[in-house]
């Protein structure tokens, strides 16, 4: 059985009680800035299918679309940063890194909360922060059977990278990560689409979402934008197997052949003292990332796990995650140089 590679982890306790995720919002413009490079609308998809609708440059680099998505019914705003030498290599392709949000939070998280763009610019990479939807649950919805449930994980996995390629060069080589919901849809988009990632990383992510409580977190993260719980795969008890068709820790055999990075705090003791709602809910997820970890090794699924004491629910520990990650997410994208 392969061995992983981990770092020393702390027995403690798991803290229950669960609580919502904090909210923030976000816009998207569409206009253009001179000297960015060369892309257009006009490269996009045939009009029955995704289409980049809207372009707002925000500097050389960095590009917020509007992409008209046919799977989840809607016009959905995404960032993307290009790789600093993109308009001087106009012949070449390069590999896309997905970078997820959480749970009641948007696409421009990412950029917002943590020096992603900085760590990003010597890298040759193309990074995308796709939305997610309000409750950053990136997922096809059940919405009880209907025919028009919004379908995220077509969006991302599918309708996006299609758009990258046609108008920005993507060469289909992909390495996924995310926080917390974003955590639980990069391991998901691993495993229900085996060999399409070659890195997958989860940053206090549910990534055993049939676990002990864990069926309470994800109802409350739909309940607090107003929905119906059972609008996501339908009743844990009842409709067991949709919710297993979704959990990366019953899909964990799936994960073969995929780099994986996971990692969970504790939550309390917390050093973040002014985030006792975040240190909780951190602690909350800390058996269910447990038992994900548990399920790889019974698969004989190597994987890099960092388990830590305190830490909380929040981009202070997750900027910390996603560097101590890059490795593993670099070695998917095939950057030798920057894989360790």
């Amino acid at each position: 059985m392969p061995q992983k590679h981990r770092r020393p982890r702390k027995k403690l306790a798991a803290l229950a009680a669960v609580t919502a995720l904090l909210a923030t919002g976000g816009a998207l413009g569409t206009t253009t800035a001179l000297g960015a490079p060369t892309a257009s609308p006009a490269a996009a998809r045939a009009a029955d299918g995704p289409r980049i609708v809207g372009e707002k440059w925000l500097d050389a680099r960095t590009v917020d679309l509007t992409v008209d998505s046919p799977a989840v019914g809607k016009q959905l705003p995404v960032r993307v940063i290009l790789p600093a030498r993109f308009k001087e290599q106009p012949d070449r392709t390069w590999p896309v890194l997905y970078l997820l949000q959480g749970a009641h939070d948007d696409y421009t998280s990412w950029t917002r909360e943590t020096d992603v763009e900085e760590f990003l610019a010597d890298k040759d990479v193309i990074t995308v922060m796709p939305a997610s939807g309000p409750t950053g649950i990136p997922t096809d919805w059940w919405n009880h059977g209907s025919s028009s449930a919004p379908d995220y994980e077509t969006f991302q996995v599918e309708e996006l990278t299609g758009l990258l390629r046609d108008t920005y060069r993507a060469n289909g080589t992909r390495s996924v990560a995310g926080v917390s919901t974003g955590g639980y849809g990069a391991m998901a988009f691993a495993a229900r689409h085996p060999g399409t990632f070659g890195a997958a990383a989860s940053y206090s992510g549910v990534v055993d979402t049939t676990a002990l409580g864990m069926p309470t977190v994800m109802n409350a993260i739909v309940a607090r934008e107003f929905l119906l719980p059972s609008a996501l795969w339908g009743s844990p008890l009842l409709h067991r197997e949709r919710w297993n068709s979704h959990n990366p820790a019953a899909l964990a055999g799936r994960l073969a052949g995929t780099r994986l990075y996971v990692s969970q705090g504790s939550g309390i003791p917390s050093s973040d003292f002014g985030n006792l709602e975040g240190a909780v809910l951190e602690g909350t997820l800390w058996n269910q990332a447990h038992a994900f970890d548990r399920r790889l090794d019974r698969a004989g699924i190597p994987a890099t796990v960092h388990f830590y004491d305190g830490g909380s629910h929040a981009w202070s520990s997750w900027q910390k995650e996603f560097k101590a990650s890059w490795p593993t997410l670099a070695a998917g994208l095939g950057l030798p140089g920057e894989a360790s």
